[in-house]
């Protein structure tokens, strides 16, 4: 299932891991950039942040994922179900359809 993963990681501990050399293998290691490209940039707060859109076949990716950046950096963390247009306009496409569980009641 395509998901969006969205991670914020607040001011004092990004820095602290950006001067230990942790940061950068800490995201490297529980993002799974190697199967599309991430995108980093600070939020409105001034936080160290990034997102990534990624094809998980398994739920339990989630915790291996998420909690070393939540464990090293306090950071929030963000995963969620998403469709591209073609799989939303499918979606579309059955809710139009009557449900053929539907009885008429009189």
């Amino acid at each position: 299932m395509w998901m969006l993963l969205r991670v914020s990681i607040p001011i004092d501990p990004a820095s602290a891991g950006a001067k230990a050399g942790t940061l950068g293998s800490t995201v490297e290691k529980s993002w799974p950039i190697s199967r599309k490209p991430g995108y980093f940039f600070a939020d409105d707060n001034g936080n160290r942040s990034g997102t990534i859109v990624f094809d998980m076949k398994d739920t339990s990716e989630s915790p291996a994922i998420s909690e070393p950046l939540v464990l090293a950096f306090n950071a929030k963390v963000s995963v969620r179900p998403i469709v591209n247009p073609l799989d939303f306009a499918k979606a579309v496409q059955r809710l139009a359809r009557p449900s053929s569980n539907t009885q008429s009641k009189s």
